[in-house]
């Protein structure tokens, strides 16, 4: 599953989570008779925030590298560059702390944090069961520049980053230097450009005037790709294992730290030609 309406699947889970969150410390707080419900939750909301400012820090400071190549990406939040090692203990001190004179909120709010989290694991947790239960890469037709057929099911065998993308699509021609980039950092990795409904000449020309030296730039003129994964926008980008089997999503810009992060959590895969190479 990729999203959830117009929405990514990861936001979905982590407003589940936040809900739950919320109605959780509310509940506790009823229980008790010098509790105030609407203030637990409050604090819950609060502590949310902190959490996720904190998470955001933590990992922007994890792949600083990146982030430095491009310094507007930091505040792209939606590369879901977030890190729970760094969030959590900052919205557990920050309740902590907020409870130093209010102790009969304590426990109602972290309650409530543990039930969001507890929401969010179990969410993630069906998430990778779904992908795991997902079709390998499909026999999709595609198309090369120079009108050669070519189907994804070809690409079985190594690690795949499948991004759908199209040249009026202004995120889409954002993250191209950072798949650009990867491509010729990551080599036992094959990123597949698969642009969804246009003409070769198009294509060619976008590539010419933005200066960018690809490869596996594939053409899917009925956008079937978007379809057999029920993608809903652009850029959508799927990672397969060498099995050829769906591993993780992402829908919506990606940044060189997000990308460099989910390649080496899902294929343990590190760069083996320097940055300044590749320049």
């Amino acid at each position: 599953m990729i999203g959830l309406g117009p929405f990514p699947i990861a936001v979905v889970v982590a407003l589940l989570a936040a809900a739950a969150a919320v109605a959780a410390a509310r509940l506790w707080a009823r229980r008790l008779p010098d509790a105030p419900s609407k203030s637990a939750g409050a604090l819950v909301v609060d502590a949310l925030f902190v959490g996720l400012l904190a998470a955001r820090l933590g990992y922007v400071l994890r792949w600083w590298p990146q982030y430095a190549a491009a310094p507007w990406s930091v505040i792209s939040i939606g590369d879901g560059g977030f890190a729970w090692w760094a969030g959590l203990p900052a919205a557990v001190g920050f309740l902590l702390w907020r409870t130093r004179s209010m102790r009969v909120l304590r426990r109602p709010t972290l309650v409530g944090v543990a039930a969001g989290l507890a929401v969010w694991l179990a969410a993630s947790g069906t998430l990778t069961l779904l992908q795991r239960s997902a079709p390998p890469l499909p026999d999709t037709p595609l198309v090369t520049l120079d009108g050669t057929p070519e189907a994804l099911s070809a690409y079985t065998g190594t690690p795949v980053v499948v991004n759908l993308w199209a040249t009026w699509c202004p995120p889409c021609r954002r993250e191209m230097p950072a798949l650009a980039e990867a491509q010729a950092r990551y080599p036992d990795v094959r990123f597949v450009l698969a642009n969804q409904g246009e003409d070769a000449a198009t294509i060619a020309r976008f590539l010419q005037a933005e200066n960018l030296a690809l490869s596996d730039v594939l053409r899917d003129p009925g956008s079937d790709t978007m379809r057999t994964f029920g993608s809903r926008g652009l850029p959508t980008t799927l990672f397969f294992d060498a099995d050829g089997r769906l591993v993780d999503t992402h829908m919506g810009e990606l940044t060189r730290a997000s990308l460099a992060d989910t390649l080496r959590r899902r294929f343990d895969a590190h760069p083996t030609v320097p940055a300044s190479s590749t320049e």
